[in-house]
């Protein structure tokens, strides 16, 4: 494992020697080698700052945010003294390149220079990354090194040397606390066994790598926001795998999306065989073309992808084993070999990236001209439809974060894919529409996120396999193979003068998230909120159950009129006047059918035993998205808390055995019959519910009649499990929009099915969202099972006692980009009484 020498003399890269002072190497500035301890995040900023600095001709830090936690985001961009001065040239040449600056300047491709991004430190436990980063700036920039100079005069690179400080810190901080004088290679020391949640994720538990695409958490919305002003032809993603794993690199592993271009295929290949040369050359260990594949959208490979850069993911071996651990090969792996092998990559890519800058340009040019054009684009147009402006406001802001440009179709008689009957129709638009045209610079990426269904070349993938937005969003919507001239969108805004001042009343449509978001303003603020259980007509209008009502009764003693406005603007829902509780039709205001929303105190369940990223984004859930207060309980300690001080827990998936305890289940049983509301998710539910509400899971019969010529072959089992997994598909689900549960929802809801629960229909209790035998929408079902997950219960409620319990198979707001289950959600701890 130290051949690496070998490696550096030869390029010159010597990380010893200090006759240079003109930029101080990381290990001087650290006051101990790199890969020898872990550094923290100030320090690896600090020593970024500092070269800059001391090479300011060379290096420029482009601060681009702050995390959760105030840790400072930042890039450095490192190019030569003469590109360095004309960078912004640079940058806006290559947005001209793309198509999406267009400021009536040509772009310029014959002295173009390349933009090479690395990234590192996504999962924050993956920690040599940052280490590499340091090296990798050092040596770029040294004086004394006339390779990198000479690869500098084509291109310039970007490096983000820790995209998730938040996560960094955690994981550093713990072990730099549990490490003793000396690393402990035994895999069974404590300096091993990360604690709940580990570093992996961000502040609120989320990874990072899978939230590109949608950009829910704030590093990415600051990242993305940096990154989509440069569009860079090559991006490194830096990861760690298991550390019995070798070093994994491009080119990836089947299934590509098929909008992957041959060039990229084969710029893979080339990066590739020059990172295999320097392995070679160093006796270390390596694999390619499997297990990471370039399919789900919102990794740190395929965005970039999608958006023209050579992406790629590097891999190397080492979660779990801290300064140093013993593999199963008998080897002992340190950090410091981990960050040599992440530096040697890095190094690689910038030389190969140099030595091919013309021909990544040209390509780069290539892809974006077919992209204007739209090329290999079967559907030309997507539209999406609502008679909710809230529904398409919340496309138009994802299409906002990834520059993807829309407007408004005006032209009649068109026919195009329906989405929902999976049919070419007549194309039916609702009060409000957005349309995309293919005909852009996003194109690619626009159709990967939109199309149906997408094409699997391999079953074997990595992640999810279906999300088109329509079914995401809970927008109607067709895909037309036709060329439309878009007008320009103007969104449906409210304004506070259009709405009245009312001394009785008002009358509040609940057809959104935005809708769920308003009531927990009012709920927050003091304000009671009554709710139709059954529709109400007034002057007219009919208003489906569901539909809010704020009334001065009730509210005397606070601001009522004012923040129904506050609210009514923020989330921009108009509110109706009423001036009479006396309705034409249904229910007047004084009937039972009409009640007062009880307000929630609200408990979340996390901790050991529960899953941190599931349990991560109910908690961002309710700070960013709901803003609404909850508290956070462990699971471990659910024997000694008092749960009467809350009136809703939520449990999130997890693997409780907590639960498996008498004494708790008779607490949550308790709980429950007194009261108090439970929700459990995905497979909380299997656990809390089948154990002690009764809830039965359907069996999944996948046995077959055993044939002597088609016994399992060993090495093909792999491909044998495919036939009874579901990595994450779409399926339509059958509401009972007249329970509380699918208040403002039409009569159907797509979910993203990841397990095979489905629960057997209830007697007693109700069957709120329920699954047939022809479901399916999109993405990879094993074979075995596709058929197989009907006609049973996903999403329902059982009155227990005095209280309620809530169940679903299905996470509703996975990752926090499913934005059709953000609703039902809200619904399970407002409206469920």
């Amino acid at each position: 494992m130290r051949k690496w020498m070998l490696f550096l003399l030869l390029l010159q890269f010597s990380l010893v020697s200090f006759s240079q002072q003109e930029v101080t190497s990381p290990d001087e500035f650290l006051g101990y080698t790199v890969g020898n301890k872990f550094s923290r995040h100030h320090q690896i900023v600090d020593y970024f700052k500092l070269v800059a600095k001391q090479r300011p001709d060379w290096v420029k830090i482009i601060p681009y945010g702050k995390t959760n936690e105030g840790r400072e985001l930042l890039v450095a961009v490192i190019a030569t003294p003469n590109n360095l001065q004309r960078i912004e040239d640079i940058r806006k040449n290559n947005l001209r390149i793309t198509g999406m600056l267009k400021d009536g300047i040509a772009a310029n491709t014959t002295n173009a220079v390349p933009i090479v991004w690395l990234s590192y430190n996504v999962h924050g436990n993956e920690a040599a990354s940052s280490e590499a980063a340091m090296l990798t700036l050092y040596t770029l920039v040294k004086p004394d090194n006339t390779e990198a100079q000479k690869w500098l005069q084509n291109e310039v690179v970007i490096m983000d040397p820790c995209i998730n400080p938040d996560g960094r810190d955690r994981y550093i901080n713990w072990y730099n606390s549990v490490v003793g004088a000396q690393m402990n290679v035994d895999i069974q020391s404590r300096e091993h066994m990360e604690p709940w949640p580990g570093g992996r994720t961000n502040h609120y538990n989320f990874d990072l790598n899978r939230d590109w695409a949608w950009q829910t958490q704030v590093e990415t919305q600051q990242r993305l926001k940096l990154y989509q002003q440069w569009m860079p032809e090559v991006h490194v993603d830096y990861h760690e795998q298991g550390f019995n794993e070798p070093y994994y690199f491009a080119p990836a592993a089947e299934p590509y999306h098929e909008v992957i271009t041959q060039w990229q295929r084969d710029f893979q290949q080339l990066i590739g065989k020059n990172n295999a040369s320097y392995f070679d050359k160093n006796g270390w260990l390596y694999f390619t073309k499997e297990r990471f594949d370039l399919f789900y959208p919102s990794y740190g490979d395929t965005y970039p992808i999608y958006d023209g850069a050579i992406g790629m993911t590097f891999e190397q071996g080492g979660i779990r084993a801290g300064l140093g651990v013993i593999n199963d090969d008998g080897d002992t792996l340190t950090l410091r070999d981990r960050v040599l092998h992440h530096f040697t990559t890095g190094i690689s890519t910038v030389q190969v990236s140099a030595e091919q800058h013309q021909q990544l340009v040209d390509n780069f040019k290539k892809y974006f001209d077919n992209n204007n054009n739209a090329v290999n684009n079967i559907y030309k147009t997507y539209i999406v439809t609502s008679n909710d402006a809230n529904k398409i406001n919340a496309v138009k802001e994802l299409l906002d974060k990834n520059n993807i440009e829309y407007g408004i179709v005006e032209a009649n008689n068109l026919k195009g894919f329906h989405y929902s009957t999976n049919a070419v129709e007549n194309v039916q638009l609702q009060k409000y529409q957005l349309a995309v045209s293919m005909f852009q610079p996003k194109s690619s990426l626009a159709r990967v996120l939109f199309e149906p269904a997408s094409k699997l070349s391999d079953s074997a993938t990595y992640d999810i396999t279906a999300w088109s937005i329509p079914y995401t969003f809970g927008v109607d919507a067709y895909a037309l193979n036709d060329k439309l001239n878009l007008k320009p969108f103007v969104a449906n805004v409210i304004n506070a003068n259009s709405i009245p001042t009312s001394t009785y009343g008002y009358i509040i449509p609940y057809q959104s998230f935005n809708a769920a978001r308003l009531l927990a303003y009012l709920t927050n603020n003091h304000v009671k909120v009554r709710v139709t259980a059954k529709p109400i007509t007034y002057n007219n209008i009919t208003y489906p159950v569901g539909t809010l009502l704020v009334l001065k009764t009730s509210n005397e003693y606070v601001n009522w009129v004012s923040l129904v406005k506050n609210a009514a603007v923020k989330y921009n829902i108009l509110p109706v006047e009423v001036t009479t509780g006396l309705m034409q039709k249904g229910p007047d205001f004084g009937s039972p059918d009409i009640s007062v929303i009880n307000v929630p105190k609200v408990a979340l369940i996390t901790g050991e035993q529960s899953s941190a990223t599931d349990a991560g984004e109910v908690w961002n859930y309710f700070d960013k998205a709901l803003e609404y207060p909850v508290t956070l309980l462990n699971a471990t300690d659910i024997y000694r808390l008092n749960l009467n001080t809350y009136n809703v827990i939520i449990v999130p998936d997890g693997y409780y055995k907590v639960f498996n305890d008498k004494s708790v289940a008779d607490k949550l049983k308790s709980f429950v019959t007194a009261g108090g509301k439970l929700i459990t998710i995905q497979n909380a539910t299997a656990l809390i519910g089948t154990n002690i509400f009764g809830l039965k899971q359907k069996e999944i019969n996948t046995e077959d009649t055993i044939n002597i010529r088609q016994l399992p072959v060993y090495n093909e089992s792999e491909r044998k499990d495919l036939s009874f997994s579901i990595p994450g598909s779409i399926y339509s689900v059958q509401l009972d929009n007249t329970h509380p549960l699918a208040y403002g929802y039409d009569k159907i809801y797509y979910t993203l099915k990841q397990n095979t629960d489905v629960y057997e229909l209830l007697n007693k209790g109700w069957n709120v969202g329920t699954i047939a035998g022809n479901n399916y929408v999109a993405g990879f079902v094993g074979s075995k099972i596709k058929n197989k997950l009907n006609n049973g219960v996903l999403f329902g409620a059982l009155k227990f006692g005095k209280g309620n319990y809530v169940f679903m198979a299905d996470d509703p707001i996975f990752r926090m980009f499913w934005e059709n289950g953000k609703l039902m959600l809200a619904n399970a701890i407002f409206m469920v009484q």
